[in-house]
């Protein structure tokens, strides 16, 4: 029996799913298929359906094999972005005059895909806080979108989501619901367990985990869905190349230990920063005064790397974030290494004006896996600053 075959668990699965040792030689790390084409046994005679590197790739084939089985999904597609990923399934899906729902906290690059790149193909856009589901509700009845689209947690004020009931709500009008897992991973929720239809990811963030690597992912059990995303995927070619996959494969090896750190860590600097003096407000699921915080309980199996708070001005919080060390001042989230995001600014820039706007006065942290004593000792000088 062969150790992929013997994986049960999720760290297990993350480990060994897609990575049978090479064949011919027995190398336990599988090799990078660098190839862009494939000799063919006679016109047609594919050697394992590898014809050419858009529409395949061996490295690329054992990532997808790998998210497929950590995320408790049949299919699973490799993309060259998560912004790559949203728009292929966008477009597999939707056809002009086709609405998306959309939250309110929501990943600035995706609200830009949806309003300014598919709105002039003539998709409509709605937004609604998601965290209430009521509201969702009354939005769905009053007009049934085609896709409900699902952030939990929320980018970048980390509300939660009931995945189980938006699911129903979103089924009961025929929507289709999908929820980007990104700020969560599969370590710590599933939500094709919940009843999503397809889980979202830029595996930029968690899954690579070492800031080294852009990716996207979709994750679905639908056949022919899956059929109509992976025809995008060939014809348009926005796959990911065979190093970004090893990268990517070689990043979720580890996603289980880093996301018990991640967490720990998070949750020691959402502590430290509650109830700070200087801080108006913390947003992060595993405070208890969090009002998601037992919906986050049920569905989770951890609170994540990702502390966002609020300070008494916009002006006192871009000098927080300019005045931290440790935290590097970057872009994206989910490394080794601690981040800090001014959102209205860098992140979510392009959604100032809209519905999805970020609060001036808030700060998102991404914390890393380093000693917690830094962390802390780091933000009360910014604090102080």
């Amino acid at each position: 029996m062969s150790a992929q075959s013997s994986a049960r668990g999720f760290a297990s699965l993350a480990v060994h799913a897609g990575q049978e040792p090479d064949e011919a030689t027995g190398a336990v790390i599988p090799p990078v298929h660098f190839s862009t084409t494939y000799a063919q046994d006679g016109i047609g005679g594919l050697r394992g359906g590898y014809e050419y590197g858009r529409s395949g790739n061996p490295t690329r084939t054992a990532l997808q094999t790998q998210l497929a089985a950590i995320e408790g999904g049949a299919h699973a597609l490799s993309f060259a972005s998560g912004l790559a990923a949203e728009d292929a399934l966008l477009r597999a899906v939707l056809r002009p005059g086709d609405e998306v729902l959309l939250g309110n906290d929501v990943y600035g690059g995706t609200f830009r895909l949806i309003s300014r790149v598919l709105g002039d193909w003539g998709v409509k856009l709605r937004v609604v806080d998601m965290s209430d589901p009521e509201k969702v509700r009354a939005a769905v009845t009053e007009r049934a979108p085609r896709i409900l689209w699902v952030e939990t947690p929320s980018n970048p004020l980390l509300r939660i989501t009931d995945i189980a009931g938006l699911a129903e709500i979103g089924h009961g009008v025929g929507a289709l619901v999908v929820v980007d897992n990104t700020f969560a991973t599969p370590a710590l929720q599933r939500p094709l367990s919940f009843g999503a239809d397809v889980v979202v990811h830029s595996t930029t963030k968690y899954l690579g985990g070492h800031s080294d690597v852009v990716g996207g992912a979709l994750v679905l059990n639908d056949d022919e869905l899956a059929e109509k995303i992976g025809f995008l995927q060939f014809a348009v070619g926005a796959v990911s190349g065979p190093l970004d996959a090893w990268l990517t494969t070689r990043g979720i090896k580890t996603l289980a230990v880093r996301m018990r750190q991640h967490s720990e860590n998070g949750l020691a600097v959402a502590s430290f920063l509650d109830g700070h003096d200087r801080v108006a407000r913390v947003y992060y699921p595993g405070l208890a005064s969090h009002p998601g915080h037992e919906l986050a309980s049920r569905q989770m199996a951890g609170f994540g790397g990702i502390v966002s708070l609020a300070l008494e001005s916009g002006e006192a919080a871009r000098r927080f974030a300019e005045s931290l060390r440790l935290f590097t001042l970057a872009e994206s989230l989910g490394g080794v290494e601690s981040l800090v995001n001014y959102p209205d600014a860098m992140t979510h820039a392009s959604v100032r004006g809209t519905e999805a706007a970020v609060p001036v006065e808030v700060v998102r942290l991404s914390v890393g896996i380093e000693d917690a004593a830094d962390l802390l000792a780091d933000i009360e000088q910014a604090l102080q600053a």
